[in-house]
């Protein structure tokens, strides 16, 4: 028997935690970090993003891509980009945000910790807010590594939320999801620095701009290389 938290047992089912993020798509991008629709707060992310990833093009993942925001701006710097969200909704609105902006990528409905996208590598695999959504975040993590050509970049956006005690809970069974709230930076960086060849942090919680306003919880990127 596994001792690891089982995605129907411990959560619900995918369906149900797929129809969470499909309920919340429509206001999803009312978030400043999430729609990006304030220019500072887009130009804030594409400096980050310019100096996280590589000028290319190169094939970029997009892992639990939402409404596809960062996947707009990494398409327009000329990457190709594959976005997954387990979240049907989340999918169409990415791909229509993509469209609307004339720009090619290419999104699939799938599990973000174990993308549909066979046998593919890529340049870079990007993550942001994901890993405590997932029952098996460390699995998830290999297996992204495992995605990546020799060299690849591993960016990882992540922190540990304020608790806010505002809006709807999570799925049933959420409170045994191992980084419900997130995963702190040291904790992140002692999973994945056996895993990869070189590991950096990048504190981003000083930096209002990426938020709409400043925050007061952790919040840092993870950048390491394969």
């Amino acid at each position: 028997m596994s001792d690891t938290p089982d995605l129907t047992a411990t959560t619900g089912t995918a369906a149900g935690i797929a129809g969470y993020w499909d309920a919340a798509a429509p206001s999803f991008d009312e978030e400043p970090d999430h729609g990006l629709r304030a220019d500072r707060t887009r130009l804030a992310w594409e400096r980050r993003l310019g100096s996280w990833v590589p000028s290319g093009p190169l094939d970029v993942l997009d892992v639990g891509c939402g409404t596809g925001s960062l996947s707009l701006l990494l398409a327009r710097s000329g990457h190709r980009v594959t976005g997954v969200d387990l979240a049907p909704e989340m999918v169409r609105r990415a791909r229509a945000k993509l469209a609307e902006a004339n720009r090619p990528a290419r999104f699939l409905v799938g599990d973000a910790a174990s993308p549909p996208t066979g046998g593919e590598r890529f340049d870079v695999l990007l993550a942001r807010h994901l890993l405590w959504t997932l029952p098996e975040p460390e699995a998830a993590l290999r297996e992204w590594i495992g995605r990546l050509r020799p060299g690849g970049r591993l960016v990882l956006v992540e922190g540990r939320w304020r608790e806010s005690g505002q809006g709807d809970p999570y799925v049933a069974g959420a409170e045994v999801l191992p980084w419900l709230g997130g995963v702190g930076a040291e904790d992140l960086s002692a999973v994945l620095r056996p895993l990869v060849a070189e590991l950096r942090i990048e504190l981003l919680g000083e930096d209002p701009e990426l938020w709409g306003g400043p925050v007061t919880d952790e919040r840092y990127a993870l950048l390491a290389r394969v």
